[in-house]
């Protein structure tokens, strides 16, 4: 059982937990992810790290859905900095606690500071990381961002 999952039973928050045998070859693992639950890429999120203005103490984090790319550009302003760039592995796992491709922005070692893409809005339910590699959570948008004192905003482009 992850943080993820043991903070949601804690809040009582509904999910659902939809696991699927991760490829080790894999390097896009949203893809992967969304692929192996015959998921839609665009109701399946990945949560990214970026570093807002170099300072490596403050991490930020990131839901786009998989079908997109995070836009730094756009983070950087919603975040009122000048620049964002992406953090390095070892500094995702360091800031969250967990393993790149199973990186869940619910239960992380500090509550970060969390922007969802706006198009998450459009979904009853959509897909995040449960904290581990095969492990992704199926939870309302609205009971996502109250838990992790998130906020919606356009922060993707379309690839």
């Amino acid at each position: 059982m992850t943080p993820a999952i043991k903070l949601l039973d804690k809040m009582k928050i509904p999910y659902q937990i939809r696991e699927y045998q991760p490829s080790d070859d894999s390097k896009n693992y949203g893809e992967a992810a969304a692929n192996a639950l015959k998921q839609d890429t665009s109701r399946v999120f990945k949560t990214l790290i970026s570093i807002l203005d170099g300072d490596h103490r403050k991490p930020v984090v990131a839901l786009v859905a998989v079908s997109d790319q995070l836009d730094l550009k756009k983070l950087a302003s919603e975040m009122k900095g000048r620049k964002a760039v992406m953090a390095d592995p070892g500094q995702a796992q360091k800031s969250t606690g967990y393993v790149v491709g199973g990186i869940s922005p619910i239960g992380q070692r500090q509550l970060l500071p969390t922007l969802i893409d706006s198009s998450a809005r459009s979904f009853d339910t959509l897909f995040i990381s449960g904290g581990k590699r095969g492990v992704q959570l199926e939870i309302n948008p609205n009971d996502l961002i109250a838990l992790i004192a998130g906020r919606f905003a356009d922060i993707s482009k379309t690839t």
